[in-house]
């Protein structure tokens, strides 16, 4: 059963492109390595050539799993979002009832999460709390250590 996924523009693009990157140059290479270990005699008790094959299987289960996903990718279409509202692609200034510390995240969908980037995921705990959520209201997030509060200071989008 598959299930669809929602991307930006960007992360269908990246998408796209390791594809484009496993079909055009992983697969040939994984080919030339398997012609390569044939050439060297008895396939029998060849493991350079068992490794080659067992190399090209994972490779085209991952292009699989990514043709899969990329059939089922649906772009978000920011203009029809709520600019009021926390929602996919806002970004969201918050702070931290606890201790003051202010944070901003863009929420965005779990495959273009990238917490380095200031990017979580929309299926996180703290993107779940704050989904929904309007500028002055205050989230309760259940993490694994307790709860945190967060109020919604700022909510815009690029």
């Amino acid at each position: 059963m598959s299930t669809v996924s929602y991307y930006t523009a960007e992360g269908l693009k990246k998408l796209r492109e390791e594809l484009d990157q496993l079909k055009s140059i992983e697969r040939p290479k994984a080919s030339q390595a398997i012609a390569e270990a044939r050439d060297k005699g008895d396939l029998s008790e060849n493991a350079e050539y068992d490794a080659a094959k067992e190399a090209q299987g994972m490779l085209e289960m991952r292009i699989s799993k990514l043709e899969e996903v990329y059939s089922n990718a649906r772009l978000i279409d920011e203009s029809q979002l709520d600019v009021s509202k926390a929602l996919v692609l806002s970004n969201v200034k918050i702070k931290n009832q606890a201790n003051g510390m202010e944070l901003k995240y863009t929420l965005v969908a779990e495959s273009e999460a990238d917490l380095k980037t200031g990017k979580i995921s929309v299926s996180s705990p703290i993107g779940k709390g704050l989904l929904g959520k309007k500028v002055g209201e205050i989230a309760e997030i259940s993490v694994p250590n307790g709860k945190l509060n967060f109020e919604i200071l700022e909510i815009s989008r690029d």
